[in-house]
């Protein structure tokens, strides 16, 4: 994986690791980024700190600029996704997980119970989403008129206008 249009998908779900449940958040989100111009990996992990943390880590030291996980952002004992990231990232990007709840919010107030989050990681942008199919693809929406802006500053882009 390398190039500034590399995405992973990670989804983190113990079903569908086992091969019990279809990963259909995953699969509407890397069909989305390709649309968007990503050149997008799929990988599955189960509900793990350890192997969550790992595959980030790789996929950053792999090239991503871009890391979107589905899954493991509720309040259930197996909901790790945030508590894993938090050993990986660099810094949290605040607006991201505002954005994505506030989005949510317009379509249930369950939403302000995500802890979807989002931040950098040596230069890649990280984002954790929910793991149902429209709450992950929500997100993503919410997200989407950041993501180049985003994408740009971190790779080192940072002139701007000035305007008058």
């Amino acid at each position: 994986m390398n190039g500034a249009r590399q995405a992973l998908v990670l989804t983190v779900s113990d079903g569908v690791a086992a091969g019990v449940r279809d990963d259909e958040s995953g699969r509407l989100l890397a069909a989305r980024l390709s649309e968007l111009g990503f050149l997008v990996e799929q990988a599955v992990v189960p509900d793990e700190i350890e192997r969550i943390a790992a595959v980030v880590g790789d996929a950053v030291a792999a090239g991503a600029r871009l890391v979107i996980s589905t899954g493991g952002t509720g309040l259930g004992p197996r909901d790790v996704t945030p508590q894993a990231l938090a050993r990986v990232l660099d810094y949290e990007i605040p607006g991201f997980a505002e954005q994505m709840r506030a989005f949510g919010r317009a379509k249930t107030p369950l939403a302000d119970l995500s802890r979807s989050l989002a931040g950098v990681v040596d230069g890649t942008l990280v984002v954790a989403v929910p793991g149902s199919a429209s709450g992950a693809t929500e997100s993503l929406t919410a997200i989407e008129p950041l993501l180049e802006h985003a994408l740009e500053t971190l790779g080192g882009h940072t002139q701007h206008g000035t305007g008058s």
